[in-house]
């Protein structure tokens, strides 16, 4: 910790292995990789597909790949990875095999926590233009109760008392990526503290994540989108710290969007996309997305700011995705640079900076090694965040 200006956590996809539900869903063999792999350009000079480098198109049932990811990840001087975790509620759970095995094995000794994707997966979460005509709820999140939420610790108190899990003021860290979605979120909060408690830990560390403006309210359960607020953001983040979160992960990306391309285009742009789909592509610069990414109140204490190498999510949306162009990892330094003057101040314990992602490649946000850039995004975070 020391000899680092910043704890990078970096999100990590665990979706690289098969599974017998996206085998039914989506077709026998279906990983990540499957639409990484088939992606087309869709104008000139369009990264697509993105080919991994040295790690090739990996298998996570493998744990020489994983022994080499936490090798790349150290000597980038990130301090461990952040594992989505799928609990739906009613003991269904989805993409557990690969943290399971480093769990259960010890390897590789490298530091983790957990990040509960509290979302449903529908037709659209991982692949655009599907076998189904409509969209529909493939896998739904729901929250039975207060059984459900003592079942789900129980299943991850291993976790938690592992020495490799990542600890902010003494209590293992869970990030929580819808925090508002929890029914009656403050007790789930305080009823795993307790049992953290009576099973010999200090607590439990929640970290909400956050957007700093927000596009759309929900009306009668359907999102409705509005023109956003550009400063709204302090209040957004207070709210998720008055459900009893210790913290929030900010994020940035829609605010920069509506900066970049006028609240009221933006406004038009997302309703236009709501009812007739992909007609044009919304791109935005790399380069004027991270300018304006972050806002004042990212420096207060118990925020933890967000920095991405780049975003194209277009291997799984297509023509309805946002994508990020001109990204290099020279753009990437000055990003990070404004992220650890926002966490510069801050005790060393929660100078947290969340890394977004190790490597979500669908998404085009990634740090691991690709035939164009190499390992310059991996190069950089080492230049900058070891001393």
């Amino acid at each position: 910790m020391n000899n680092k200006k910043a704890r990078v956590i970096a999100f990590y996809l665990p979706q690289f292995h098969p599974t017998k539900e996206n085998d039914a869903w989506w077709g026998k063999g279906f990983t990540e990789w499957t639409n990484v792999g088939k992606a087309k350009p869709l104008f000139k000079g369009h990264y697509q597909p993105r080919v991994p480098a040295d790690l090739g198109y990996y298998d996570l049932r493998m744990p020489e790949v994983r022994e080499e990811q936490a090798k790349m990840a150290r000597e980038a001087g990130i301090e461990g990875f952040c594992y989505w975790h799928y609990w739906f509620g009613n003991g269904k759970e989805l993409l557990k095999l690969p943290f399971n095995e480093v769990l259960e094995s010890g390897k590789p000794d490298f530091p983790f926590c957990l990040g509960w994707a509290n979302h449903s997966w529908s037709n659209k979460t991982w692949l655009a233009g599907s076998k189904f005509k409509k969209d529909s709820v493939l896998m739904e999140q729901t929250y039975p109760g207060k059984e459900e939420h003592i079942e789900h610790f129980y299943a991850l108190l291993d976790a938690f008392k592992d020495k490799r899990y990542i600890c902010v003021d003494g209590k293992p860290l869970f990030v929580v990526h819808s925090p508002a979605e929890i029914p009656d979120v403050t007790n789930f909060m305080n009823l795993w503290r307790n049992l953290a408690i009576e099973n010999g830990l200090k607590g439990i560390h929640f970290v909400g994540i956050t957007n700093s403006i927000k596009n759309y309210v929900k009306v009668n359960d359907k999102k409705k989108y509005r023109i956003a607020n550009l400063h709204e953001g302090g209040l957004l983040y207070k709210k998720t710290l008055d459900l009893g979160f210790d913290a929030i992960n900010s994020r940035g990306f829609w605010r920069s969007e509506f900066i970049v391309k006028g609240r009221y285009m933006k406004f038009f742009h997302a309703v236009i996309k709501k009812v007739i789909g992909g007609v044009f592509l919304e791109k935005y610069k790399y380069k004027r997305i991270i300018k304006n990414f972050y806002i004042m109140e990212d420096v207060w204490e118990n925020v933890y700011p967000t920095i991405f190498p780049q975003w194209d999510r277009s291997p799984r949306a297509g023509k309805e995705a946002q994508i990020y162009t001109g990204s290099t990892p020279e753009l990437f330094k000055v990003h990070i640079n404004d992220a650890l003057k926002i966490v510069a101040h801050k005790e060393d314990e929660h100078k947290l900076i969340f890394l977004m992602s190790w490597n979500e490649w669908a998404e085009g946000n990634y740090v691991e090694p690709d035939i164009v850039y190499g390992n310059g995004y991996l190069n950089v975070l080492k230049e900058l965040i070891n001393f």
